[in-house]
């Protein structure tokens, strides 16, 4: 007969390691994270370009009495060259304000990751260029 001590030993000896499924199950979690990181990543740089091209565009005009027509011309050509496809110079919200324009460019993104299954993300960026 074993003793206690012997018995819960001989039992931790039995229980060392991930089984099989759990490894998998492991794998599989950590797999959707990469493939909604991988998914993701050129979303969120093309909206890092939608910000810069805002603020290149505040540096250039900002002071100079620029039109609504100046404004969106500017912003589309950044948009062009930085290959931004999700928004365009035609969706930005451009309103007069105190100090000069703000300009607007909220816009939505939604990326399929799996099967009928999407992600949506949501993109606020906001500049007030001078007059």
């Amino acid at each position: 007969m074993k003793s206690p001590a012997q018995e819960e030993f001989s039992m931790y000896q039995r229980q060392q390691g991930v089984t099989v499924i759990g490894f998998i199950i492991l794998a599989a979690f950590i797999g959707l994270f990469i493939l909604a990181g991988v998914k993701l990543a050129p979303v969120y740089l093309e909206s890092m370009d939608v910000k810069s091209a805002l603020t290149k565009a505040k540096t250039e005009l900002d002071g100079n009495r620029p039109s609504i027509v100046d404004i969106r011309k500017a912003i589309g050509r950044r948009f062009d060259v930085d290959s931004v496809r999700r928004i365009s110079a035609k969706d930005l919200k451009i309103t007069r304000s105190a100090e000069g324009y703000l300009v607007d460019a909220s816009y939505e993104a939604r990326v399929n990751y799996v099967a009928n299954l999407y992600l949506l993300l949501v993109f606020d960026n906001k500049v007030e260029i001078a007059r």
